[in-house]
């Protein structure tokens, strides 16, 4: 498998230089490749761009995260993952600020770049502009690359949250509550975030979480669990 993994980021390196030849704010990055449903209270992490994650020399470059879990779903919703984080490059090479809430809410300037570069964007209830869709006349533009990405994408990585191969229904054992079929909480507890810019973080244990809503005395607003969606 090592040699698929390798042909891969391959892949998604050429995708991503092929996005940057047609938008130079779209900056060079550092491609990394791992799960995105680990250490995730629900959903999955299907990409991410992260700014000044790497340093090479003098220079800070940011890294694009891509969720094995999300090979599943085929070539072109890759490509529309990657188009989505390449948004985000743009709105760093601007000095836009397109997201808060710990990169949670997309806001309308995140909606304006990402039609730019081709994508249709949907608005979702507490977590603004972030549910991107690749319409049919982007990719056919990019065909060549989602081609290249289909000849790859010949494995996924299994979700966290699915039961291994050949274990019972509904899964292990909570340690936390000592009940059958619910997901297992951090032991360190859940991250939350509020609505401040820049966010506030905080943790609390999933009983703290059941008895109702912890408010941020800064912006007022409930502290969620921070999604793992981009």
């Amino acid at each position: 498998m090592s040699r698929f993994a390798g042909a891969v980021v391959v892949a998604i390196e050429s995708t991503w230089a092929a996005i940057r030849a047609e938008n130079p704010e779209v900056p060079d990055v550092v491609v990394t490749m791992a799960s995105g449903s680990v250490g995730s209270p629900r959903g999955l992490r299907l990409g991410h761009f992260g700014a000044d994650r790497w340093v090479r020399g003098t220079d800070w470059m940011p890294e694009l995260f891509v969720g094995g879990e999300g090979f599943a779903f085929g070539a072109r919703e890759v490509f529309g993952t990657l188009l989505h984080e390449a948004a985000h490059g743009i709105a760093k090479t601007r000095a836009v600020q397109d997201v808060s809430r710990g990169g949670a809410y997309h806001n309308g300037r995140y909606k304006k770049i990402a039609e730019e570069l081709g994508l249709t964007v949907t608005r979702q209830a507490n977590r603004g502009w972030s549910e991107t869709a690749l319409p049919d006349a982007t990719a056919k533009r990019y065909r060549r690359q989602i081609d290249g990405l289909s000849k790859v994408l010949i494995a996924h990585r299994r979700s966290e949250h699915d039961p291994p191969p050949g274990a019972p229904a509904g899964g292990d054992a909570d340690e936390d509550s000592g009940e059958e079929g619910k997901e297992r909480a951090p032991r360190n507890g859940h991250v939350l975030v509020c609505g401040c810019d820049p966010v506030r973080r905080i943790r609390a244990a999933q009983r703290a979480l059941k008895v109702g809503p912890i408010l941020c005395g800064v912006c007022t607003q409930a502290f969620e669990v921070a999604d793992s969606e981009d």
